[in-house]
């Protein structure tokens, strides 16, 4: 036997998921039915479901039926936001999603990972904040603890292992400055 990762000695301890076990798996049955299986335009409808779950969703946000929210409690999405089919939000930690921002079909926000160095893989959690304006491609993975900044874009297929100042355009695997969005100054 390996003795040097110790699967059997993982454990929690100090984590939350925020709500209880019950309310999880309450959650977890809504998403894979009255919001999964809503139709398409019922955009209003999957933000009362994730209201009353307690997330934060402001006016005119557009879910996609198929989009997965792990503890929509930890998720606050600001006005006029889009987020495509199949983006995964895995809320372990909180994600904030700023006004006018679009996750593209695809990808996802990551904030749960392990401590690889760690015998028992501890849970390692950090927040992730896409500010106003920033636009996450198709496919792209972001990584615990980043910040997007305001219109700030992610090219598809990218991995976000930084945060992204305002107003980059960046791409890659891992995700590396390609040029500045608007010319202008957002001053």
């Amino acid at each position: 036997m390996n003795n040097l990762i110790r699967l059997d000695l993982y454990n929690q301890e100090g984590y939350s998921r925020g709500r209880s076990g019950i309310t999880v798996l309450l959650w977890w049955f809504v998403q894979g039915t009255l919001f999964r299986f809503s139709l398409q335009p019922m955009y209003r409808w999957r933000g009362w479901l994730l209201k009353l779950f307690g997330a934060d969703i402001g006016k005119g946000v557009k879910i996609r039926p198929t989009a997965k929210i792990t503890y929509p409690w930890k998720v606050k999405v600001g006005e006029h936001t889009w987020i495509g089919d199949n983006a995964e939000l895995y809320s372990l930690d909180a994600i904030t999603i700023g006004h006018h921002c679009v996750v593209s079909q695809n990808s996802y926000l990551c904030t749960g990972s392990h401590q690889a160095d760690d015998p028992t893989f501890s849970l390692v959690v950090k927040p992730i904040r896409i500010e106003d304006g920033a636009w996450i491609a198709s496919d792209v993975f972001v990584y615990p603890g980043v910040t997007i900044g305001p219109m700030a874009v992610v090219a598809a297929r990218s991995t976000v292992l930084h945060d992204i100042p305002a107003n980059e355009v960046q791409a890659g695997t891992p995700a590396k400055y390609v040029k500045q969005r608007f010319e202008a100054s957002l001053d």
